[in-house]
């Protein structure tokens, strides 16, 4: 990624995989699962950091599959997810990012957001929902948001799963067909394709202003899904190895 505010952003295409063949894909990311569950069990128990995953992308990127996927194997006791809906009538009357901090997990936990902070910056621009003046401020204030966080001992992953149109139809159809998937569609998402292009631009700021040496973004390739979870599985147990976790030694009393 550009530093912040400095040139253009070169996505990688969404269908690329590196290279990895599918079978080759899953086999890594079970042990990747089995290594999280064993990291996840030492961050508990060494209760000095918190780690925190933020999930964005266009609708079928993958959000709710590569939480799934990736921590399937962890302590369900150790992993706080939330998704960010529209805000209540007394979270509008806080600042943006009110609601945000308290959804951060504790320390010892794994949180995801599903959606986040990163909506007041595309959803309420895309819309028209306020004034660039209000929501460009923004960037500053998560940036220092997150800072903040990492200072106190949370480690920020972010990933925006970047899709393509015709890849996002194809799931669309999928969601429409099988019965089992109509609940994961509604006619909002269609709308909402209608505005791709400008979730694009959108996302395109998002990347440049907000990427920083203390909470920087991934792009992951998400068209093939199988791809996508591990490129988030490896980052994650990287992040944990890093962080170089012990369980307490037994006191002498």
């Amino acid at each position: 990624m550009p530093r912040r505010g400095e040139g253009p952003i070169d996505l990688p295409h969404p269908g690329d995989t590196d290279g990895v063949a599918k079978s080759d894909a899953k086999h890594e990311l079970k042990g990747l699962v089995k290594e999280l569950a064993d990291q996840q069990e030492r961050l508990y128990a060494d209760h000095h950091h918190a780690v925190l995953v933020i999930l964005q992308g266009m609708d079928a990127s993958g959000k709710d599959g590569t939480v799934r996927h990736v921590l399937s194997g962890v302590n369900p006791q150790g992993v706080h997810v939330h998704s960010f809906k529209e805000p209540t009538p007394l979270e509008h009357a806080e600042d943006f990012l009110w609601r945000v901090h308290d959804a951060v997990p504790p320390k010892g936990c794994i949180g995801v957001f599903n959606r986040s902070h990163y909506e007041d910056v595309l959803v309420v621009r895309v819309h028209d929902l306020v004034p660039e003046r209000v929501w460009r401020p923004r960037f500053r204030a998560i940036n220092d948001f997150e800072r903040m966080l990492t200072e106190s001992g949370v480690v920020i992953l972010k990933f925006f799963l970047h899709i393509s149109k015709e890849e996002q139809a194809k799931r669309f159809a999928k969601r429409i067909k099988d019965e089992r998937r109509h609940w994961k569609f509604s006619a909002a998402d269609l709308r909402e394709r209608e505005l791709w292009d400008s979730y694009r631009e959108a996302y395109a700021d998002v990347l440049r202003e907000c990427s920083t040496d203390w909470a920087p973004w991934h792009v992951v390739p998400a068209d093939h899904k199988w791809y996508r979870s591990l490129v988030v599985a490896r980052h994650l147990a990287k992040a944990l190895k890093d962080l170089d976790l012990h369980y307490p030694a037994v006191p002498e009393e």
